[in-house]
């Protein structure tokens, strides 16, 4: 299971930066995870438009889902991928879709894609992946987290929330946790961000095998929040960038 960095800045992107979104490929098939602005534009350095077989959004908040705006009119009136592309979201977050589409394209979006609603604790395929979601603690949101394996290899990924025993349940024995890490030492905590140093104090107790910091405001150093991060866990730490690429399973 290969694992592609399209955006990692949190919440606003940096010089030539996008926000969350992630690739998931395997065996030829492609799996856009969070799609925040900038990261159609970094996807088509790896794929074509057409070439998206499904995606994933784990919340509302515009800065991990803008760019599936731009991707349906490239699909469906472009004609630039197949109708019925899977795209799996939240519970009640469609009504939010639809809020910026005119009424005609409503109708459009729902033939463009094949919108299924997640609830927490569902377990469902998409292609060659098995999917395992969980609610996580991000305002009053329903925001979700997902397990993501394929042939022994897994991949946690928070989207964001704060620090929640749901992300151990989550994560553990992950190969890889891909872990939102806003805030650092110094920073006024929230209950729906975590600092790099919680994130890892997450890993550690879900026993993942790799951490991978993402979510990093701008305005912080991507060391620093590594070298927090390893007070509390031992195993390898990355921070996320765009193009960064990790095998998960090996």
């Amino acid at each position: 299971m290969e694992l592609i960095v399209l955006g990692a800045n949190g919440t606003w992107p940096e010089e030539g930066g996008a926000l969350s979104g992630y690739l998931l490929r395997q065996d030829g098939f492609n799996l856009w995870v969070d799609c925040g602005s900038g990261t159609m534009a970094n996807l088509q350095k790896y794929i074509g438009i057409g070439d998206v077989d499904a995606m994933i959004i784990t919340h509302e908040h515009a800065d991990h889902c803008v760019d599936v705006y731009p991707l349906f009119y490239a699909r469906y009136y472009a004609r630039q991928g197949e109708d019925h592309m899977p795209l799996y979201i939240p519970r009640g977050f469609g009504s939010r879709l639809n809020g910026l589409l005119s009424d005609e394209s409503v109708g459009a979006f729902r033939k463009g894609f094949d919108v299924r609603e997640v609830d927490p604790g569902d377990e469902f395929d998409i292609g060659p992946f098995r999917v395992r979601a969980r609610a996580m603690s991000h305002l009053d949101l329903p925001a979700l987290g997902f397990r993501i394996e394929n042939d022994g290899s897994s991949l946690a990924y928070t989207g964001d929330t704060g620090p929640t025993p749901e992300l151990v349940d989550l994560a553990r024995d992950a190969n890889v946790l891909l872990a939102e890490s806003t805030y650092q030492d110094g920073d006024e905590l929230s209950s729906f961000h975590m600092s790099s140093r919680q994130a890892a104090e997450h890993a550690r107790d879900a026993g993942v095998g790799r951490l991978v910091l993402t979510h990093i405001l701008p305005t912080h150093d991507k060391a620093a929040s590594i070298r927090q991060a390893a007070d509390e866990y031992n195993g390898p730490i990355d921070a996320a960038v765009e193009g960064f690429t990790v095998e998960v399973g090996e």
